[in-house]
């Protein structure tokens, strides 16, 4: 398959680097060979300086024998125009990222489709959408509802009073059926659990159950559900605005926004949260904010350090859950081991989005775990498949990865060794993210 992804940024650079280690043809462009700097050496692809609207630059990078065109330089217009260029210069299909919410409604969708671009992405309502669902349930660090709810990914950082500690998994602790530990981060190491593995303190522990069983699952953990009915959202962007915009009726929601013009706008925009304009990196500032009340702190200013140490700020004050938007991944495990609460990033948000566009169509979603080395894959079973010509114990599944649970006519059911998938089951796998090319011939007919 070849690629050309038209920015290097952020988004961009870190879907290059995620791409070059599959057996792909990978090309980046960018007007500014500065921000490629020596990825075409580091990695395996193709690096080119041009201008994604240049169709000189474009045929000469090959976009005519291009599977799929990505736009994701910072400008929605400049991407959409790079695609429509592409389109008609061959390019088979075409994805751009843009920042106009009108764009994604499913009306529009086939008037997009016309004009040649095929996909449509939108970073900040991607992360927004991981915000909300994070404040549902305010004792997990990260919470996904897989399925269509069928199952449910509960992550947790396990402290000193939690039953699981210090068992290993062979020893029948675990055989209860209510829920699967399917993976523990432990550091900067991510563990897919054999029998002698055990839980320790501190460790960031995965864990798939129903919904039936999460109270059972809380208490396992060591863990308490506290209300959340006040909100304070540091720093006005438009992931504050759409998780704003987003959350259900009857909280007490505040946006801490130092702009004042910003202010201003969020104001018209915003119905069902109160703007107020002072930095909310600043302690005193959050202690008249009514700081010590808020039941959950969200930090999701263009600033990783300044998002990361406000939660900080907001733990010690008191405020149970915490989540901060840390755009340099390099920050990611110092944000972790620093117990900032719940850690955000829309770019492997976003490449986790894309790269299920490039898998086969038993795949049903993927999606990329931030803190961990690790994806959650829907797979459907075919028929005739290799998933269903035995029990799971007899598959020679790859190693670093684990099946999670299987849902069966709506109905989530979690796995054992004995366990036998049926065509049209639904298979969810928890794997390092090198693996899931492998997994694939497992679910193919």
């Amino acid at each position: 398959m070849r690629i050309i992804i038209a920015g290097a940024g952020e988004v961009g650079t870190h879907l290059a680097k995620l791409l070059s280690r599959e057996n792909m043809e990978i090309s980046l462009l960018d007007e500014d060979g500065e921000r490629m700097g020596d990825l075409g050496n580091d990695y395996d692809l193709l690096t080119k300086v041009g201008s994604p609207t240049s169709i000189h630059d474009l045929k000469d990078i090959g976009v005519k024998d291009c599977d799929l065109f990505i736009a994701v330089t910072p400008h929605e217009t400049e991407n959409m125009t790079a695609c429509l260029i592409a389109n008609q210069l061959g390019a088979k299909k075409t994805l751009a990222r843009i920042d106009n919410y009108e764009y994604l409604l499913p009306e529009n969708k086939q008037f997009f489709e016309s004009m040649g671009l095929n996909h449509l992405i939108y970073p900040e309502v991607l992360a927004a959408n991981e915000i909300v669902a994070s404040l549902r349930v305010n004792w997990l660090r990260y919470h996904l509802t897989l399925c269509e709810g069928a199952l449910e990914l509960c992550v947790v950082k396990v402290r000193e009073n939690a039953p699981v500690l210090s068992q290993p998994f062979a020893s029948g602790f675990f055989s209860h059926g209510h829920y699967r530990i399917v993976a523990i981060k432990r550091g900067n190491e991510t563990i897919i659990p054999t029998g002698t593995d055990q839980v320790e303190v501190n460790d960031m522990v995965y864990a798939v159950c129903t919904q039936e069983n999460m109270d059972f699952l809380r208490e396992q953990l060591g863990k308490q559900e506290n209300e959340i009915k006040n909100i304070i959202f540091f720093g006005g962007t438009r992931i504050a605005q759409k998780a704003v915009q987003n959350l259900p009726e009857g909280l007490n929601v505040k946006i801490l926004e130092r702009n004042r013009d910003l202010c201003y706008h969020l104001s018209e925009k915003i119905n069902n949260a109160l703007i107020i304009n002072v930095d909310g990196s600043d302690m005193d500032a959050l202690k008249e904010e009514g700081i010590q009340d808020a039941d959950a702190f969200v930090a999701v200013t263009d600033n990783s350090e300044a998002n990361i140490f406000a939660c900080l700020a907001a733990k010690r004050f008191g405020v149970r859950k915490t989540i901060a938007d840390v755009e340099n991944i390099d920050y990611i495990p110092m944000a972790e081991g620093l117990d900032v609460g719940a850690v955000l990033n829309k770019k492997t948000i976003t490449a986790s989005y894309i790269y299920q566009l490039l898998l086969n169509a038993s795949v049903l979603n993927v999606r990329n775990l931030t803190n961990a080395d690790a994806e959650i894959v829907e797979f459907m079973a075919e028929n005739g498949s290799k998933i269903t010509h035995g029990a799971i114990k007899t598959m020679r599944f790859p190693a670093d990865s684990t099946i999670a649970g299987i849902v069966r006519a709506g109905e989530g059911i979690l796995v054992n060794g004995n366990t036998q998938v049926l065509e049209g089951d639904k298979v969810v796998v928890f794997c390092k993210n090198h693996v899931i090319r492998q997994l694939e011939k497992y679910f193919k007919a």
